[in-house]
């Protein structure tokens, strides 16, 4: 019994001990997430400090360093919450373990006293010789042997319950340790965000003095965002007519292949005929009174298409309806097989496909933008990503370059992914050519400087509507 006791303790506190590690190992790695990207928030600060063309990107950037630091500091209160749970735990098991203990020691103390008391022999051949037949002696014997053995026992398990209670509370030791330097962590975050804040309310003070300048900015950056999006559609719609285009001459060639096919079993036919009236001598007349009539045609009308055309075949791309697809909507981009494949892989990626940079911070997000504080706005089509110029942009998925060049005196890169398009912008060179088939982790390019002077890149995902899509939700979490 008393070892059942002490495995139950010990497989009790061993899985609580195994869960608050695997919660506080959760909270750990969110916590160094959240430190590595202020780390780099803090270092491209610093560089677009150095820049003298004033920018909203400063304050764009300690926007995200307050935003992060907030997070971090939940994060630290959630960890301070957590140690406050498992201090209390490990006094309530440091307090039922002392409990047990008290037990197991005056138990063991009582047995032992009766023990002391029945140790003359006369006293054990007296219990043996009173048994009144040979198996009751036997099971005297027994019992006498596990009463030794259960006094063993008890020594035993109060050993190993002082052991586990000496552990248990160098465990709370240090977790009170743990609790106070977290602590010590948590209030120089809060100090920290207070001196972000601080120089937020700073930046903006600046920025309203340079509000005319700013403005312009945007609208300089707003006209070329126009600019950049019609020469988006111009491609997207180039694609989908080339498309359309295809598509009518597979469907027109199968047409011809299948008049020509008929016409050479109508030929076969008539020769074959031919052959057999040769053969038999004699032709065939109609009979009296009846009328014969003409045979028809099903082989080419007068415009040459035949009067009985094939029906359209789901497996066949000529069709446009895929097999694999029949109830998605009809896009003429995937009208092959190749063209749905792309298509559906880039839809089962969506929230797995990798950044187009290695390192970097979204400074500018999907969407219209506004700045506390200011009255400066702005739209974005995409996402952003401030990176050293120079660093390379690679593609996020399998597809094919539709267009490599410059727009707006900004280079950008358009890739198709069957239905689906994603923009490269301000690249400060190129890598690939319009028509190049490429792969995800394909370097299109290098990094560039934005109107704003800052170096980055804008990344954008579009379908064959030529609408944006926020591309958020489709990238992996970092």
């Amino acid at each position: 019994m008393f070892k059942k006791v002490f495995v139950l303790l010990f497989v009790l506190l061993l899985g609580g001990l195994v869960a608050n590690a695997q919660n506080r190992e959760d909270l750990q790695k969110q916590k160094q997430s959240i430190e590595k990207e202020l780390a780099e928030l803090n270092k491209l600060y610093r560089e677009t400090q150095k820049n003298t063309k004033t920018s909203v990107k400063q304050l764009a950037i300690i926007k995200r360093k307050i935003n992060a630091r907030e997070a971090l500091v939940n994060s630290i209160n959630r960890e301070v919450k957590q140690l406050d749970e498992t201090i209390y735990l490990n006094e309530r098991d440091i307090y039922r373990l002392r409990k047990e203990l008290d037990t197991l020691k005056v138990k063991y103390a009582k047995s032992i006293v009766f023990a002391y008391k029945n140790r003359s022999s006369y006293a054990y051949l007296n219990f043996l010789f009173s048994a009144g037949s040979f198996n009751d002696a036997m099971k005297r014997v027994t019992y006498l042997k596990s009463y030794r053995q259960n006094r063993e026992t008890q020594a035993n398990t109060i050993v190993k319950s002082e052991n586990l209670l000496q552990e248990k509370i160098g465990v709370l030791s240090l977790n009170k340790k743990e609790r106070l330097s977290t602590l010590e962590v948590q209030n120089k975050q809060l100090i920290d965000l207070q001196e972000d804040r601080k120089e937020q309310d700073q930046v903006v003070a600046q920025l309203k003095g340079k509000e005319k300048e700013l403005n312009k900015q945007i609208r300089d950056k707003e006209s070329q965002r126009q600019k950049v999006a019609v020469a988006i559609n111009a491609v997207i719609r180039r694609e989908i007519e080339e498309a359309k285009k295809r598509d009518e001459a597979k469907r027109l060639k199968a047409l011809e292949d299948a008049r020509k096919l008929k016409a050479a079993q109508d030929a076969a036919a008539a020769a074959a005929a031919l052959e057999k009236k040769n053969a038999a001598g004699t032709t065939a007349k109609p009979a009296t009174g009846t009328t014969v009539k003409p045979p028809v045609n099903t082989t080419v009308a007068a415009n040459g298409a035949s009067n009985n055309p094939p029906k359209p075949n789901l497996n066949d791309p000529v069709s446009g309806v895929s097999s694999a697809s029949k109830d998605r909507t009809y896009s003429p981009l995937e009208s092959t097989p190749e063209g749905m494949e792309m298509s559906i892989n880039f839809e089962n990626n969506r929230g797995r496909l990798p950044w187009p940079v290695s390192n970097g911070i979204v400074t500018v997000g999907f969407g219209t933008q506004s700045y506390a504080g200011t009255k400066l706005m702005q739209k974005s089509d995409g996402l952003e990503i401030a990176v050293p110029v120079g660093s390379a942009v690679r593609c996020v998925a399998d597809g094919e370059v539709v267009y490599a060049g410059e727009v707006a005196d900004e280079n950008i890169v358009l890739v198709k992914h069957g239905k689906y398009f994603t923009g490269y912008k301000n690249l400060s060179t190129v890598a690939v050519s319009r028509d190049q088939k490429v792969k995800a982790g394909t370097v299109l390019g290098k990094s560039g400087t934005s109107i704003d002077g800052e170096g980055g890149i804008l990344f954008m995902i579009m379908n064959d509507k030529s609408v944006a899509q926020n591309p958020t939700p489709w990238l992996r979490s970092k």
